[in-house]
């Protein structure tokens, strides 16, 4: 009996050991495998890394990173390239300008202007002055650089009282892109006929080819004078100031009068007007009416006096005799 249960605690013993071996085992190679997973990541990953740094980030660097770009930036490209540009700093702009102000001194206001207009980098383009006491006039046209048009516009408003004031713009910029692809095309079509020019053999073909030349070349010079033009009028603005004295009038159309005594007053200045026509019309002609008028009413006076006179002096015939009755038989 002893011998039995030595030999079953023996076997029992034996079996655990065995488990417990097994356990350990499995243990230890789910360890290792995870240990490897984790080193073959890591190894992969520094290769990865460390390919692009030891090629100097060659292609595949070039490539990671300008794919993203060229995916990213190809959709607004294409719609820039759709989209016209509507920055007010790519396009050409034509500013003019008109003012009324009202001022105590027109002299000393002009000159105020044309310090202004020197400082802003621009040069006054006319002036003209009606000189007066009170109801004086001045009309200046300003040229000055596009980018200081509205400031030299409110400097010149703080001048005095400012009447009126009237701001024009013009948008330039297809016209001058138009022009640039015509001087383009005009001055490949002068080269063309410069080297047909060059190889005329005959007279015939010589002045044909300087004709032509001649037509091409002075297209040419009026496209470029219409572009020069542009550029002058988008560079430089133009500003036209009427400086006016304290009594100066200013005609007006917004007060309009309207009514019976509105008409009346209207037909009156109608008739006025139209009786002044008519006397300037009859005082030009008097001087004709005397010269021609006089002259030619004498002579039909004499001829009709000799019509009538022959009429008057005409003899006087003999009665007719009458006969005489005869008697009965």
């Amino acid at each position: 009996m002893t011998t039995m249960g030595a030999g079953m605690d023996e076997r029992a013993v034996r079996r655990r050991g065995t488990l417990l071996a097994a356990t350990a085992l499995v243990a230890a190679l789910v360890l290792t495998g995870c240990g490897a997973g984790d080193s073959g990541s890591r190894d992969s990953a520094g290769s990865a890394a460390d390919a692009p740094a030891a090629n100097g980030g060659g292609a595949d660097r070039d490539t990671a990173v300008g794919a993203p770009e060229a995916a990213g930036a190809g959709a607004p490209q294409e719609g820039k390239a759709a989209a016209p540009d509507l920055r007010i700093d790519q396009r050409a702009i034509i500013y003019t300008g008109s003012m009324r102000v009202q001022v105590d001194d027109v002299d000393a206001a002009a000159r105020e202007v044309t310090a202004l207009v020197t400082r802003a980098g621009g040069f006054i383009g006319g002036d003209q002055r009606r000189s007066a006491e009170a109801d004086a006039v001045a009309e200046l046209q300003l040229r000055v650089p596009a980018a200081k048009f509205t400031g030299v516009v409110d400097e010149v408003a703080k001048l005095g009282r400012q009447q009126s004031r009237e701001i024009n713009t013009q948008d330039a910029t297809e016209e001058i892109v138009d022009l640039d692809a015509r001087i383009v095309s005009q001055r490949a079509r002068v080269e063309s006929a410069r080297r047909l020019l060059s190889r005329a053999t005959s007279i015939a073909d010589l002045v044909s080819l300087e004709n032509e030349l001649g037509r091409r070349e002075a297209d040419l010079a009026s496209l470029e004078a219409k572009k020069r033009r542009l550029a002058d009028l988008t560079a430089l603005s133009t500003i036209t100031v009427s400086l006016a004295g304290p009594a100066a009038k200013i005609a007006s159309d917004d007060t309009t009068e309207t009514g019976f005594m509105a008409g009346l007053k209207g037909s009156w200045k109608a008739f006025v007007a139209s009786l002044t026509v008519l006397l300037t019309v009859l005082g030009a002609l008097l001087p004709w009416l005397v010269a021609f008028g006089v002259p030619v009413a004498v002579l039909l006076l004499v001829l009709r006096r000799r019509r009538k006179t022959p009429a008057l002096v005409a003899p006087v015939s003999a009665p007719t005799p009458v006969p005489a009755a005869r008697s009965a038989p």
